[in-house]
């Protein structure tokens, strides 16, 4: 394995259609009682774990009792996203299903997951969008730190040991559709590839300075290059 590929989901490869936010509602509700300044919260390149502390901060509960309630919040979480993919009809966004099948087959790649949902909830989303998790071997999850720009590190770690190769610097790719996936990517000296199919704007992104900008992966020639090859073309899209 020469390259260790990870990908965010949410507006990277699926759109959600709030199902998130729905379920972490609902899960808030039914464990702490309260969902707290949820709907205050930008969530786009957020960890589930710092959502979910944010939100709960101002509205008297601990964080004594957010850690004291936390395993049956992230098993009501995986109970109600179950259902609201399903109620908010997530779907694959263009192009991701080609993609991932082409890099799948392609040798010398580790597909991975650099992703703010928890470990257990990502699969849910996944498969309501047709893409199958299996697909990822590693993965560095919401669940497994709050700040986003540790998770890459995680991720080569469990690569590592999966297969005794050390992933470093532009040995990574993390593809995303946030100024935060691509500032996590940074934090490891990994290569970019960010794409404006989710919630910040392209300018925004533009200006985060990844490796390469795409409008989104329906063009799979360019989408393969931009991931696979050091110097690849970038699309102006502002």
């Amino acid at each position: 394995m020469s390259k260790l590929l990870l990908f965010d989901i949410d507006g990277t490869l699926l759109w959600p259609n709030g199902a998130g936010a729905l379920a972490m509602r609902r899960a808030l509700n039914q464990v702490y009682g309260t969902a707290g300044a949820l709907g205050q919260i930008y969530m786009a390149g957020m960890t589930d774990r710092a959502i979910i502390y944010q939100a709960l901060a101002g509205s008297g509960v601990s964080t004594e009792e957010i850690q004291r309630h936390w395993e049956p919040f992230t098993l009501a979480l995986a109970h109600h996203m179950a259902v609201t993919v399903v109620e908010r009809k997530v779907r694959a966004c263009v192009g991701a299903h080609a993609l991932l099948d082409a890099l799948a087959a392609h040798d010398g790649v580790l597909l991975g997951l650099v992703t703010g949902n928890m470990s257990h909830t990502a699969p849910i989303k996944l498969r309501a969008a047709g893409i199958d998790p299996g697909l990822f071997r590693v993965g560095g999850y919401g669940s497994d730190d709050g700040d986003r720009d540790k998770l890459p590190a995680i991720a080569a770690q469990r690569a590592q040991a999966l297969h005794g190769r050390r992933f470093t610097g532009r040995d990574i790719v993390v593809i995303g559709d946030t100024p935060a996936d691509v500032a996590c990517g940074k934090a490891v000296g990994a290569r970019t590839v960010a794409v404006a199919t989710g919630s910040p704007s392209a300018q925004a992104l533009q200006a985060a300075g990844p490796d390469c900008l795409l409008a989104d992966l329906s063009d799979l020639e360019c989408a393969m290059r931009a991931i696979l090859s050091d110097c690849p073309p970038t699309r102006d899209l502002v």
